[in-house]
């Protein structure tokens, strides 16, 4: 006889005959035979010749356990089982701790906290900012899932991470790249503009990270990025919005493992932010409570959403709302809340959900339950290191009690919320009556579903030997370090781009080594060169270094200031010695400092030196076209419409350009 189990059942039927998102994956299992299966302490119980994992070590196997049913059918079963703390832990995404301080390395997980969030709180879900080499990485997160074994359902963890497979580096955005290959950044991806290469990016994304025991990433990134003073224009597809529809969802089919959902050996995609983030009133970024407002018009919605329509018809697992309060929006005639994304049911429910149909999980960006105190509206005090604490993200909504904040939520459609440790505020809300637990049934059945569907729950285990030997490949380290070269963007080319074998470089925040392999001649002096190399990057100003996240990001403006190093250095340069110039644009900096001084002027979205000298040497062409309008003053881009592609007056070089390059003579 099968025991009764807690929990309730309350609209838990009716959504699982709703979750064909995550329906195919057992079909596919039952027609092949058996999953593997990786348990420690878990036992294996085996029923008519086929192995389970005896989740609850009950000695039967339970729906839930069971393989060959549907990811709905297995969730439905198992949130029948579940108490209401149970449920509340499957809905917050946790920081995983390191077992370091802040800003110093670490070696892994603080494994007692960790068993403190699973035991004290029942949590499953992890989001890593741990960096180390594939082999440690995949150790430590089999460490990580033995401890989830422990818990009374067995439900093991999924292990989420910001983008790690480029270069810009920024805490709560993106993570060093470490052993995975290094590919130019998403603008770079979106320079080549061929959603073939992308899905192939993608599918080297989710090979990597399943190697190392990822099995979700917060990303791709599809805002469209039409304000160019934006701190996080580099992780998106620039601000075509057709052509980011279609490398969006490249990206999904390669990292999910197919068109059609998440495969089994797939990466959940969380695209990210719904929507208008990219509309950032005055450049300033919402992670900031002076960013908060987004400056999206009712007549330029459509073209934000564009990227996530084209998204969705490919099914990506989950979606992240937006910080961004927006002013005066107008959806189907209604007014949007002048709310966070997350807590506009305009946004969510009546948009997300109800038009646009997504019945994927909502994950809500992070912190936006906490609350704000001093910190979070004032910053930090002036010479105190800014650190993570007191951060909060509750625009809108900054007077309710959590409670209250994660009952909107839930009630608007959004499902899970990062950054959270402590989900006991989603057990309050459902006992004080302010909201019903079929709500909560609704969100851990998706949640759980789509952990059903990554195949977690028989395979939780990844080999350390084969993460080293299949992660960061040759294959693939040339396939990235290919498409650094080819992203590049000429903007400038008075002569041919190949130099000669044996050609004297004087450089410039270059390495030598790489200058030396690529076949040149360095020499000290640039009155001894043939070409004077020079590297450097889009301008930025820290404007608000009191902030966590103001003090990290490149803010302000796109022009260099007179007294900029490597201007100055390249006007020292001799006047006839030709010099190629090649900055890394993370923001759509103001070139006209280089524009006739530079005989090679190229734009680079993520590039090591040996990129650049593949391209110097004629082994690679680049194919770059800009992903974004160059504006050829700041008077341009404070006229320009936030909310508005290529609309500055004048550009320096337009939206896709690309300059001739001379042949060789």
């Amino acid at each position: 006889m099968r025991r009764s189990h807690p929990g309730g059942h309350g609209g838990r039927l009716a959504l699982a005959a709703s979750l064909a998102l995550f329906g195919m994956a057992p079909a596919a299992i039952a027609q092949s035979g058996q999953p593997a299966i990786t348990s420690r302490a878990v036992p294996v119980i085996t029923v008519e010749g086929r192995r389970f994992r005896d989740l609850n070590r009950n000695g039967t196997l339970d729906r839930y356990e069971d393989w060959r049913l549907t990811p709905a059918e297995r969730a439905a079963d198992l949130v029948a089982r579940m108490t209401l703390d149970e449920k509340a832990g499957q809905m917050v995404v946790a920081e995983a701790p390191n077992n370091a301080p802040f800003g110093q390395p670490a070696t892994g997980y603080a494994m007692d906290v960790v068993t403190g969030l699973v035991k004290g709180g029942h949590v499953t879900s992890f989001n890593s900012r741990l960096v180390l080499d594939a082999g440690a990485l995949a150790k430590v997160h089999n460490d990580l899932q033995a401890a989830m074994e422990q818990g009374r359902l067995g439900i093991p963890a999924v292990m989420t991470t910001d983008p790690r497979h480029h270069f810009q580096t920024t805490a709560g955005a993106s993570v060093a790249a470490g052993s995975f290959s290094q590919w130019p950044e998403s603008l770079g991806l979106a320079a080549i503009g061929d959603p073939a290469l992308v899905k192939r990016f993608g599918d080297t994304v989710r090979r990597e990270f399943r190697a190392t025991g990822f099995v979700q990433l917060l990303g791709p990134q599809i805002d469209l990025a039409t304000e160019p003073r934006w701190a996080r224009i580099n992780g998106t597809f620039g601000e075509d919005a057709a052509l980011s529809g279609r490398l969006a969802a490249a990206y999904v089919v390669g990292l999910q493992g197919g068109a059609d959902g998440i495969g089994g050996d797939g990466v959940a995609a969380v695209v990210k932010h719904f929507a208008g983030y990219g509309a950032a009133k005055d450049g300033w970024d919402a992670h900031n409570r002076y960013g908060r407002m987004g400056d999206l018009g009712n007549d330029r919605l459509g073209l934000h959403l564009r990227p996530f329509a084209d998204a969705f018809k490919v099914r990506p697992a989950g979606v992240m709302p937006a910080y961004t309060m927006q002013r005066g929006l107008i959806v189907d005639g209604k007014p949007v809340e002048e709310v966070g994304a997350a807590y506009s049911r305009v946004l969510m429910s009546d948009l997300l959900r109800g038009k646009m149909r997504f019945d994927g999980v909502v994950l809500s960006d992070w912190a936006i339950t906490e609350d704000c105190g001093t910190i979070c509206m004032n910053g930090f005090p002036a010479g105190q290191r800014p650190t993570f604490d007191g951060i909060s993200t509750a625009w809108g909504v900054e007077r309710l009690t959590k409670p209250q904040r994660f009952a909107l939520a839930i009630g608007n459609g959004v499902d899970q919320f990062g950054g959270v440790m402590d989900p006991s505020p989603i057990v309050t809300a459902v006992k004080s009556g302010l909201l019903g637990e079929a709500a909560i049934d609704r969100a851990v059945t998706r949640i759980l579903a789509q952990s059903f569907a990554l195949g977690i729950f028989e395979h939780p285990f990844v080999d350390a030997d084969a993460a080293v030997r299949n992660v960061g490949t040759a294959a693939d380290r040339a396939a990235a370090r290919d498409a650094q070269a080819r992203a590049m963007v000429v903007l400038e080319a008075r002569r041919p781009l190949a130099l000669p074998a044996g050609t004297r470089v004087f450089l410039r925040n270059v390495d030598a080594a790489a200058a030396r392999a690529a076949g040149f001649t360095v020499v000290d002096r640039a009155q001894d060169a043939d070409v004077a190399i020079v590297r450097t990057a889009a301008p930025f100003e820290t404007l608000h270094p009191n902030y966590t996240f103001g003090s990290m990001q490149h803010e302000g403006s796109l022009a260099y200031p007179d007294n900029h190093p490597d201007v100055a250095a390249v006007r020292a340069l001799p006047a006839k010695l030709p010099v190629v110039v090649d900055v890394y644009l993370d923001r759509p900096a103001i070139l006209t400092p280089f524009k006739d001084r530079a005989t090679v002027l190229l734009g680079n979205f993520g590039a090591t030196d040996a990129a650049l000298f593949d391209v110097l040497s004629g082994k690679v062409t680049p194919v770059g076209r800009l992903p974004f309008e160059l504006p050829s003053s700041m008077a341009a881009v404070v006229a320009q419409r936030s909310d508005t592609p290529a609309d500055s007056a004048a550009p320096l070089y337009p939206l896709h350009y690309r300059a001739p390059i001379p042949t060789q003579k």
